[in-house]
């Protein structure tokens, strides 16, 4: 089966491909360094809640 890299979008076998999804090595490496410096991240489900969380901090408690 011919699928398409998620990477690079070129189309490679699926089934012989030790890669898969991907096309190449390279492709496989490229996308894994990405997901370790963070390049990718999956959203929060309530970002006002850690905004708050962050303005709650004893600094700014101090202020008050």
């Amino acid at each position: 089966m011919i699928v398409k890299c998620p990477r690079c979008g070129k189309s490679a076998e699926s089934t012989a491909n030790p890669f898969r999804p991907f096309c190449s090595e390279r492709c496989k490496l490229i996308d894994l360094g990405n997901w370790i410096s963070g390049n990718y991240r999956i959203p929060e489900d309530k970002p006002e809640e850690i905004e708050r969380e962050e303005s709650d901090s004893p600094e700014d408690l101090n202020k008050e």
